[in-house]
Parts: C-alpha cells; structure tokens; sequence
C-alpha cells in the first residue's frame, strides 16, 4: 500500500554528508511504464510514480540514485511564502503589501499598492487568493477579447486554474485556461502568455505558422519566456 499523505524521508546525496528531509508524495498511475520521478516546485515535494506492477522498493531505489539531483533542486526552490498580514507579493510585477483591516467588509480588494483584507483573521489566506483569482480573471478576459477579435476568432471559455507545470492551455474545444498566478507577472508576461494560447485557436501546433501567429499578436515573446525561465518558479511558491 502506498502512503496516502506525503511522506517525510532522509536521503543522503553524498556518503559523506549527512541526510538530507525531504517530502515524497507517492502516485500510483496506470498508464505509467516505468518508475519515474519529479520536483513538485508548488508543494516543494518530490513525487515518484509507480506503474501498476512496481513496488515502492523500485521507487525508493530510483530516489537514491538520483539522490544528488533531488537535493540540489529541492534547495534551487525559491523560499514559500505564504498569505499573511504584512507580506509583500507582486501584482501585475508590482510589490503590494497584504493588510489586514478587520473593520472593513467586502472580502478583499487592491488598492494603492496594497491587498486590503476585512474581516476574521482566519479568512485572510482564502480572501487573498479569492481576490488575485478574480484580478487574474479580469486582465486575462480582456486580453482574449483583444487578441482574438485581432484573429477574428472566438475562444468557447476562459478558464482560470492551479496547474502545477503550466501558465495556460487550449483544449481542442477551443476552451482556453491560464494559470491565476500568472496575475503577479509583470503585464508583458501575462500578454504574451495569453496571446499564446489564443494563437493556437487557429493554428493547434508549434508550426512556423503557429510562431507567426504569436509575433503577430503580442512583440514579447522573447522577454517574457526568459522572464518566465528564470522567475515563473517563485511564482509557484506563493500563497
């Protein structure tokens, strides 16, 4: 059986060193044919997948002979930060502060540079998230309304999600989704993201044409992928 709750382990990345904490979150996946495993940068977890007929002995074997690489990329991890009064996060690649006013009402709310959150304590990490989910969802619909009128194309939904490993998708549907996060990078980011996805509405590839397509809509390409390359992770550490 396996672990239903991420597991705590000690690994040893080198006999002369001493073991290093780490936390394994175990899948068990039908489709998978081979042991493997990978840097959960979100959760700060390390998550191996076992096909149907292997065992967590296979699993554990494959943690220690990579043992060096999952420490060096665990700690590579920025710092999690979590949603509390006085923590300062971007918006749009602008620092706010968060701060608590107890006195308020209506949720949560930006405002001079600030995340002002009313009410209970205990409702501030959620009001927070709640709040950037649905900034995320504002700036991201009016981009998809620019770039596909540009297209003369029309998406058949927006979603805003959570995933893990990717900033947005297109499902064959022509349903578009974006990760929320993507809300605290700077606006060029954010732009070049959604233009992205809104180009494969009319080209569902990686062709010439398809990268014709993007440069057609938005001129960032090229900062924002190095700006997502080196600062996208920290992304994932917050909140």
């Amino acid at each position: 059986m396996l672990p239903e709750e991420p597991e705590s382990l000690h690994l040893s990345p080198d006999p002369l060193l001493p073991p290093a904490r780490l936390t394994v979150r175990w899948k068990r996946s039908a489709r998978a044919r081979r042991v493997s495993l990978r840097i959960d940068n979100r959760a700060g977890e390390v998550v191996v997948t076992l096909p149907p007929r292997a065992g967590r002995r296979a699993g554990l074997a494959l943690l220690t002979t990579h043992a060096a690489w999952v420490t060096q990329r665990l700690a590579a991890l920025a710092p999690g930060v979590a949603f509390a009064p006085g923590v300062e996060l971007p918006v749009g690649g602008a620092p706010h502060v968060i701060r608590h006013v107890p006195e308020a009402r209506g949720g949560a709310w930006i405002e001079g540079g600030a995340i002002l959150v009313a009410g209970d304590p205990a409702f501030l990490p959620r009001r927070v998230a709640d709040c950037l989910k649905a900034e995320a969802r504002r700036r991201i619909a009016a981009l998809v309304l620019r770039h596909t009128e540009a297209l003369g194309l029309r998406a058949r939904a927006v979603r805003i999600k959570d995933p893990s490993s990717r900033w947005g998708s297109c499902a064959p549907d022509r349903t578009l989704a974006f990760s929320w996060r993507l809300v605290m990078a700077p606006p060029f980011v954010l732009d070049y993201v959604v233009a992205h996805e809104v180009a494969h509405l009319a080209e569902m590839n990686h062709s010439a044409r398809f990268w014709a397509t993007v440069e057609r809509l938005t001129p960032h390409r090229d900062a924002a992928q190095d700006w997502l390359r080196e600062h996208g992770p920290s992304l994932l550490r917050i909140g």
